[in-house]
């Protein structure tokens, strides 16, 4: 909506348009009153005392105040969606990460409902009772099916150094069916176990989906197991995928904290597929605040899929609808879209200790609360789990649930 901001009383109380009071101010015409915080009127980053409590209406709430809305709405959803949070100190999990567990959302259990959204929507219903003239703008719910590309092979093209090494590994470690399984691939033309992209392509053309493949090309090491950049063979196949789908970079665990890696691994996809780069998932979804944005930003990304937990499925931010990121340290709004994700298949496995069988249990009940908000869902695979690996046995089916329920 087109809005106006007036700081003048005189002119708020005269005015005849729809009017919020988000002032400390009385007036006897206010239109809606929401008593403020300091938050929004603050300079730097201070560690608010938070005290979420339940309510009828908006679910969980903090900031609270008297007013027509119980709190200060705005205040709240600007801390929720900044990630303020992780601004302030905290401790970090094994990949040096936010870890779920110190989340507001996570600790008062609204981490399953994007929050914001259901704000928003009594806000309406308040601003509807006394304004019924008002018309809205509609969001409409979209899916988009994301694939981070770790490892693009389990056994070919790794090169003879790494060929030689899995095998001495497999030898070693007297696991003489990953040395006949290594053997069928390599020499004998099997099938890789995690090439899955013939698959991810016919579910994609058969459904209609907006798919979206991140590509990891960053340099080996322990947490960057994928093939090297300047391998011809993993460069048809990225040409390939990009013929057919978008397409994005998925910064390396070692571009972290270096922006000149960060930056190399934009060019080499950007020299491989002959386009711009401008979309970005973080590998493990590793967000630092504010520097892993403001280095996207260096290197021309406009679009970000890391607002998500690696390892647990719901909402970060407590919202479901792309936005512009807003830089705390800087305090301004940035050109950086972020797109935030909520289902990733592996944490439906291994989190919520999901089988194919009860996987789409819990799946639906987040899809469902993108839908009623009018989000955009965005689901994470992995090519590797899609593949032909055993342990992943019957996940296709899984992916193909989600997307079916994504789409009706």
């Amino acid at each position: 909506m087109d809005y106006a901001i007036t700081q003048n009383p005189v002119q708020f109380e005269q005015s005849e348009v729809i009017r919020i009071n988000y002032s400390s101010q009385k007036f006897i015409k206010d239109g809606i009153k929401i008593n403020p915080t300091t938050v929004l009127f603050e300079y730097g980053i201070k560690d608010h005392l938070i005290e979420v409590n339940s309510h009828k209406d908006y679910s969980k709430l903090f900031f609270k105040s008297n007013g027509d809305v119980p709190f200060d709405i705005l205040a709240a959803s600007f801390w929720l969606i900044t990630r303020y949070e992780e601004y302030l100190p905290f401790k970090q999990d094994k990949y040096n990460r936010f870890d779920v567990k110190n989340s507001l959302a996570f600790q008062y259990d609204f981490i399953d409902v994007p929050l914001v959204n259901l704000w928003i929507e009594e806000l309406k219903k308040l601003l509807l009772s006394k304004y019924p003239e008002l018309t809205f703008k509609k969001h409409n719910y979209s899916y988009v099916s994301t694939v981070d590309i770790d490892n693009a092979y389990k056994f070919k093209f790794k090169g003879i150094m790494r060929e030689a090494g899995g095998y001495l590994k497999s030898i070693v470690t007297r696991n003489f069916k990953e040395v006949k399984e290594r053997t069928a691939v390599v020499f004998n033309g099997k099938t890789d176990p995690f090439d899955s992209y013939e698959f991810l392509l016919e579910v994609q053309k058969k459904n209609n989906l907006n798919v979206l493949f991140f590509f990891l090309l960053g340099d080996y090491g322990v947490n960057d197991k994928n093939h090297p950049a300047n391998n011809k063979d993993f460069q048809i196949l990225i040409k390939h995928l990009a013929d057919y789908a978008k397409i994005g970079i998925h910064p390396s665990y070692k571009s972290n904290d270096n922006l000149n890696q960060l930056k190399v691994e934009v060019n080499r996809l950007a020299n491989i597929t002959h386009r711009d780069i401008r979309n970005s998932r973080q590998h493990f979804a590793i967000l630092k605040f504010p520097e892993t944005f403001q280095a996207l930003l260096q290197t021309g990304i406009t679009a970000d899929y890391s607002m998500g937990y690696g390892n647990y499925n719901g909402f970060r931010a407590s919202f479901c609808i792309p936005y512009n990121w807003y830089d705390l340290d800087a305090e301004q709004e940035t050109p950086l879209i972020i797109h935030p994700f909520c289902i990733i298949e592996t944490t439906l496995r291994f989190t919520n200790k999901a089988t194919n069988e009860t996987a789409i249990q819990f799946a639906k009940p987040i899809i469902d609360e993108v839908k009623k908000y009018g989000g955009e869902l965005v689901t994470i695979i992995h090519n590797d789990t899609m593949g032909s690996v055993n342990e992943w046995k019957g996940w296709k089916e899984v992916y193909e649930q989600i997307v079916k329920e994504a789409l009706t």
